[in-house]
């Protein structure tokens, strides 16, 4: 049973730099909320009515501020205690959506109440921050080791993959934040390299074309392999030249060889493809060479290098597959104008239609912006979804330079002062927790930010504590709300 210390509503334990960080940008937030839905011939309190969006957000601030006093009157030692049972909950709602959920821009992860919904994976995400704290602060637990590794990173891909199949891909690649959490509690370095790698690996799948991307690796590999003989080398460097001769040449040899044969060039699949065969037998003519010589050490080098070599090829293919087979077509479109912006113009009114407008409305608000209330494209709505995903244009366009700088400020110093609540707790489940909270806040904050910008693409995230929605307010506050409690009793833990 709690004590009356543990449960007592006492404002002063709670970190009020936290607290206010928190109101100022749930504020700002219902206030560009607000200038976006704003007539002026309304009635003087129609921010209250339930039928706008202001009035729908205004209802979910009271919510989330009863639900802050409730996790406050909490004992700090239930979260603790029940983060497995809370994370199983969510884990169990989000299948649902599959068969009762609401359809929302092709993806089904929202319930419908009435007229309000809820998104269950917002709790999901609060509830993995605890599974992962609770987890990784188990007694025995050590990322060193195999079988700690496996189920750390199976508490977030369990969500995550739930999620994937209810097409809302922006919220499953939110959980990718745990792997920060994981850095900080020791996972080697090599696997980020591995993970930054591998992102590597899928971009250029999907912004060139997959055989010629797969044969720089091959001349790579086939580099390092001829640099280790140590006589005669003079042979092998011509290979290799023509090899790159021959990738540079293939189009137009392809071409001739097709039409010489009286083929037509679209009726011949993937005739790419044999650019890899030059490549693939000086690969097996550099390697046997060093591998033949039956050093142990040498042979697991070359094993090692042929291994990254077949995994990283893979996945430049998969990446390619996977777009054009499992995206939709609206998906691959966003994909193809991220990679080639230079082609958004060409398609002004299609899959570019918000990224261009977003551009726009943020750069039409200059240093100063247009003043509040005073945005052309956020009243007449030329950004679509803009109270949600592209709130940022609205605080660009309004409040111009300086008001985005201040909220990117306020993101920022809401981030640090998290991690600097993280490294003062004497519990490594508060910590752990801390820095779960902080990573989810960082990717939403930076992807959010980055797409209205063009800088990622448009995956449909919203901006925490400004996006219109009561699933995601809440979830954050969740987050947050509870952080604060287990901080003010950090010194009991």
């Amino acid at each position: 049973m709690a004590t009356s210390r543990q449960t007592a509503f006492q404002i002063g334990e709670l970190d009020k730099v936290t607290i206010w960080l928190y109101i100022a940008l749930v504020v700002t937030g219902w206030g560009m909320i607000y200038s976006v839905n704003y007539e002026p011939n309304t009635a003087a309190f129609s921010f209250l009515d339930l039928n706008n969006n202001a009035g729908k957000q205004m209802f979910f601030i009271v919510v989330c501020l009863a639900l802050l006093f409730v996790i406050i009157m909490t004992d700090w030692a239930f979260w603790r205690t029940y983060a497995l049972i809370i994370y199983i909950i969510s884990l169990l709602l989000l299948p649902g959506t599959l068969i009762f959920g609401r359809e929302v821009n092709g993806a089904y992860a929202w319930y419908q109440f009435g007229g309000f919904s809820f998104q269950p994976s917002e709790l999901a995400k609060f509830g993995t921050c605890l599974a992962m704290a609770g987890y990784l602060s188990s007694t025995g637990v050590n990322l060193s080791e195999w079988r700690s590794r496996l189920i750390a990173f199976g508490i977030f891909l369990l969500p995550a993959g739930i999620i994937l199949a209810q097409k809302d891909t922006g919220s499953a690649l939110i959980f990718f934040s745990f792997a920060l959490v994981m850095y900080r509690e020791g996972l080697p370095p090599i696997w980020y390299t591995i993970g930054f790698g591998s992102a590597a690996c899928v971009i250029l799948g999907l912004a060139a074309n997959p055989p010629y991307v797969v044969a720089i690796f091959f001349m790579i590999l086939n580099f390092y392999l001829i640099s280790r003989f140590r006589e005669r080398t003079r042979p092998w460097w011509i290979a290799l030249a023509a090899t790159v001769a021959f990738t540079i040449a293939w189009p137009s040899m392809a071409t001739w060889v097709i039409e010489s044969a009286g083929f037509m060039p679209d009726k011949v699949p993937d005739q790419d493809l044999f650019v890899l065969v030059p490549h693939a037998l000086l690969l097996i003519a550099a390697f046997l060479p060093n591998y033949l010589k039956k050093n142990s050490i040498i042979q697991g080098q070359m094993l090692t290098r042929l291994f990254f070599l077949v995994m990283a090829g893979g996945l430049v293919f998969a990446a390619s597959i996977a777009n054009d087979k499992l995206l939709a077509p609206y998906q691959q479109q966003r994909i193809k104008l991220w990679l080639n912006p230079s082609e958004a113009a060409a398609d002004a009114r299609g899959s570019a239609y918000n990224l261009l407008h977003s551009k726009m409305a943020i750069g039409s608000g200059g240093f100063w912006g247009k003043g509040t209330l005073k945005g052309n494209m956020t009243r007449l709505n030329y950004v679509p979804e803009q109270t949600t995903d592209f709130i940022f244009c609205t605080v660009g366009e309004e409040q111009g330079f300086l008001g985005a700088v201040i909220v990117i400020g306020l993101f920022a110093a809401l981030l640090y002062r998290i991690t600097v609540l993280a490294e003062r707790q004497r519990s490594n489940f508060s910590r752990i927790y801390a820095y779960g909270v902080a990573g989810i806040l960082f990717v939403h904050f930076i992807v959010n930010i980055g797409m209205t910008m063009g800088l990622f693409p448009i995956i449909g995230i919203p901006l925490p504590f400004l996006s219109y929605g009561g699933s995601s307010l809440i979830g954050f506050t969740l987050m947050i709300g509870v952080l604060l409690k287990l901080d003010s009793n950090r010194g009991l833990a």
